[in-house]
């Protein structure tokens, strides 16, 4: 998500990087906004059931990126002779920091019991410490965790009874040591299981797209090519799936993520940054204005995120406690889709002014943070 400012940075990564937070923007403004007003009358409840909301695509895409970053980067560092030990301590130290941040930010946002939601920013901060391991190992071992994190999670889903933490729309669990485990590992938004396959499918993804010579590319999409189609044979074979494994009513869905879902997004991220990196890295004119805003959104990816939820979900909160002392009257009620995504639109063009702003010397951030705390 973050790291030290590089020399030359590649633009495909930065473009997809703001794309995901574009993305991201417009689905939590509107889903936490608007996402069951006027439901009497509206065909559609909920951000996921907009038809024309890019729902699902923002997250498997960030953390798909987080871990082709970080081998670009620990590779970038070997290569110039940094020690391997010191690697893994600055790996280390991001994780745990993302990690902790991440719980700061759960009790800060969505208050203090949501504190165990295992939201994208834990799932990233575990990532971190699973990419150093697979720095580490073969690439084979990887590989199968890989197919095992994504094989097995519909598994774990159903003996974990996954319907039962989602029965309200949302993961709700207990404040009990098997709750918070179970959340982890399966059942809260971002679980290791399968989750942790992207970041690892970036990691392993990387060389094919980045590296040098005329058959990497077409070894990536190859790669990308045949992960789409499994997905698309994976939801052609959903008659043969026992029912008890099928927790999700849909083919294609995010909560939980289907077999189909993750597949398809893994392949899709390959194929799209490999399309890009072709078309982009290599043009010594790529760097207009919108290239230049989207690369400063990616380097400031980590603070984006915290200020896209302050400004519209602690309004929310700060509104519905002032008017009827209940912190959640305006939860998704708050305003029509259409103004939801109006404000969404202006959030983003603050934020793309802003962005370029962080990027001066001395400017307080959550990446400057990060690399004081974590980096030599």
């Amino acid at each position: 998500m973050t790291g030290r400012r590089a020399a030359t940075r590649l633009v495909s990564i930065d473009l997809l990087r703001a794309v995901a937070i574009v993305l991201m923007t417009l689905v939590h403004f509107v889903e936490n906004l608007a996402g069951s007003y006027d439901v009497e009358n509206g065909p559609f409840i909920g951000a996921n059931r907009y038809w024309w909301m890019p729902t699902g695509f923002a997250a498997p895409l960030f953390t798909f990126l987080s871990g082709v970053s970080y081998r670009l980067w620990a590779d970038a560092q070997a290569s110039r002779g940094r020690d391997p030990e010191e690697l893994s301590k600055i790996t280390v130290r991001r994780g745990l920091f993302l990690i902790l941040f991440g719980f700061v930010f759960n009790v800060l946002v969505w208050m203090p019991e949501d504190v165990f939601n295992w939201d994208i920013l834990t799932l990233i901060g575990t990532a971190m410490l699973a990419l150093n391991v697979a720095r580490r190992t073969p690439p084979a071992v990887t590989v199968v965790a890989c197919g095992l994190l994504v094989g097995l999670a519909p598994v774990l889903r159903a003996v974990a009874d996954y319907r039962a933490f989602w029965a309200e729309g949302f993961f709700d669990y207990d404040f009990t040591v098997a709750d918070v485990v179970t959340g982890f590992l399966a059942t809260g938004y971002f679980p290791v299981f399968p989750w942790l396959a992207l970041p690892l499918a970036g990691f392993l993804a990387a060389p094919l797209i980045y590296g040098g010579g005329d058959r990497t590319p077409r070894a990536a999409l190859t790669a990308g090519g045949l992960l789409l189609a499994s997905a698309i044979g994976v939801m052609l074979a959903r008659p043969l799936v026992p029912a008890r494994l099928i927790t999700h009513d849909r083919l294609w869905a995010m909560f939980p993520p289907t077999t189909a879902y993750v597949l398809g997004t893994i392949g899709g991220g390959i194929v799209l940054a490999t399309i890009l990196h072709q078309t982009l890295d290599a043009r010594a004119d790529g760097r207009g204005p919108l290239l230049r805003i989207a690369g400063a959104m990616s380097r400031h990816s980590l603070t984006l995120y915290v200020l896209h939820h302050v400004a519209h979900v602690w309004p929310l909160w700060i509104a519905g406690f002032v008017v009827s002392g209940d912190p959640d009257a305006f939860w998704q009620v708050a305003t029509p889709a259409s103004t939801a995504l109006a404000w969404a639109v202006a959030f983003l063009f603050l934020v793309a002014w802003l962005a370029e702003r962080l990027d001066r010397p001395g400017t307080p951030s959550a990446e400057s943070l990060l690399r004081w705390l974590c980096e030599p």
